[in-house]
This record gives C-alpha cells, structure tokens and sequence, in this order.
C-alpha cells in the first residue's frame, strides 16, 4: 500500500502515490524511491495534522466500550538462504506493509536469518483525525503524557510472540522494526524484560535482540514499574537493543529516538547501542542498514557467509 494524505479545508483527502519532494507536506506512506546515492525506503512516514476532530471509542450498550478485535493482515516470510539460525520479526511503519521491507531485508547479506514481516490492523488513527490506515495501535503524539493505546499494544506484541512461538529451540530469536514498529519492538522488549504483556498476561518466549530503526519508546513512564526485581533486571540488563535514528528526521524527530535509549539505559537495559546519523531523515540509507547488519552478526553470533549486500529492488 502506497498513499498520502492532505488537510484540504479540515478535511483529511486521500492522494496518490507521492515522492521524497512532498514528503513533509503530506503523509508519505510505505513508498520506496531510488535516488542517486542509493536505495532509501520511505516506510511509515507521518505528517502530523493538527485542528481535526476525531470522535473516541466506539460504545456497546449501556455506554461501555465495545471490546476491539484486531485482524492482521498477511504475513510474508524471507527463508534463510544458508544455515538457519535465527528468526526476526519485523514489523513496518505505519501505513505500510509487510511486503515491502521483505523485498529490502531479502537482499541483506544475513543468510543465516529468516525474516517474518508481518501486516498489521486496518483501524481508525487517531493522528489522522480517525481516518483508518494500518497502524500496529493509535496514537496522537509521541509526548510521555499522551494517551497509550495498550490494548492494541498488547495485541501486537502478542501477535509478534505468536509468530515466533512455533520456531525450534536452537534457533534465535528477535523483533526489530521502523518507525512505529520500531516502536511495537520495543514495547515488546518491555514485556519481554517484566515477563508480562500490559494486561498482565505471561509473555512467554525469549527473546535475543531487538532493532528500532526511526522509532521511539511507547509507554515510557511506565517503564520503571517493569523492570522491578531481579529477575526483570537481569532479563533488561542481558537484552542486545540497537536503536538507529537520523538528526534530519522530521516525522519521528530525533529528540525522541534520543530520549528513549536514555529512558531504556536509566531503567536497566545496559546492553543497548545507539547510533546517530547526521542527514538521515525518516527513511533508512545503506549505511544505517550495514549497521544492523554488523550488529546482529555480533550479538546473535551468526555464521559470516560470503553474501554481498544487494540494494537493487526488482
């Protein structure tokens, strides 16, 4: 799915498929360019609209809110092309989906890895002023005080563990993502670290590594409460996390990529990497993606192949 949208009389309009030109005047959705210094894919890429109503959560009967129920769309596999010895979850920005980074991350030189990239939701955004798009939950702004949608963020993580819940016992595990999956990842990096979803029920599978790409960390200031005792240390403390995040991004601005990794290194993930890269906006360049490969070579203690990195999409 590739689409924009515009404020046009404080209505929000449905455009076509848009460029890198137009990319901070309306929302730029999952669309891939080629440029001259290489392959960059615009994925989830948001523009924030301000002055629009929205209406809240639907009601049942007597005024309570109605229950939700979370479709996910379909899900495209990259098989390992050698060894297989881990398996990462990866999951788009908002509006995107999962198609497109499995055409991105296929041509990785990581022949060891398989690659699941999931479809999420359809459902009304709030930042949209309740337009639906694919979105992994809502959200109105990314401040610490706006409100979390940890319904959704549960179902979410909970799909993410379902998904690698059927993978053999050898084989490694991880969640990595952009944008708004980058920041689905690190929800479940906290669920990961407390041992439970935010609803309170057991999140169950182990998890090896975690990659945030252009992304931020939802339901920060809850964040203490879930690596209380030693158990949630020690599993925070141990957890690889590496966060990437360009100082040019103007939809997911650096401050919050930024404040997050300090936010994650206060509470007690002390196995967390961050990188910084000067001109990089919201999408993601050649160099931030041979870091993410380096990276998961070392941490999850891959096989070097002989594999050359191809950045051709067919």
């Amino acid at each position: 799915m590739a689409c924009s949208f515009e404020l046009d009389n404080g209505h929000l309009i449905y455009l076509s498929r848009s460029n890198k030109n137009t990319q901070t005047r309306i929302a730029s959705i999952g669309d891939s360019v080629r440029l001259s210094s290489g392959f960059f894919f615009l994925g989830g890429c948001i523009s924030f609209i301000y002055n629009m109503s929205f209406s809240g959560p639907s009601l049942g009967s007597g005024g309570r809110t109605a229950r939700r129920v979370f479709e996910f769309g379909r899900t495209y596999v990259v098989k390992p092309k050698g060894k297989h010895q881990a398996t990462i979850v990866w999951l788009h920005g908002l509006g995107d989906n999962g198609s497109s980074w499995s055409q991105l991350l296929e041509t990785l030189p990581l022949p060891n890895i398989k690659w699941i990239c999931p479809t999420s939701p359809s459902q009304p955004l709030t930042l949209f002023g309740g337009f639906p798009t694919t979105a992994w939950f809502d959200v109105s702004d990314l401040s610490e005080d706006a409100h979390q949608d940890v319904e959704s963020m549960d179902a979410s993580a909970a799909h993410v563990l379902s998904l690698l819940s059927t993978e053999p016992s050898n084989i490694k595990l991880g969640v990595g993502g952009f944008s708004m999956g980058a920041a689905t990842a690190l929800y479940s990096a906290t669920c990961f670290s407390h041992g439970k979803f935010g609803n309170g029920n057991s999140y169950s599978t182990h998890l090896d590594a975690v990659v945030g790409l252009s992304g931020w960390l939802p339901c920060a200031k809850d964040l203490s409460n879930k690596v209380e005792g030693e158990e949630a240390a020690n599993r925070a403390s141990s957890l690889p996390v590496l966060l990437c995040h360009g100082k040019a991004d103007d939809v997911v601005r650096f401050r919050f990529g930024e404040k997050s990794a300090q936010k994650l290194t206060s509470t007690g993930f002390k196995n967390l990497t961050f990188k910084s890269y000067d001109s990089l906006g919201h999408y993601t360049i050649p160099e931030e993606m041979d870091e993410v490969c380096s990276w998961l070579t070392s941490k999850l203690e891959l096989e070097v192949g002989k594999f050359v990195m191809s950045r051709r999409i067919n």
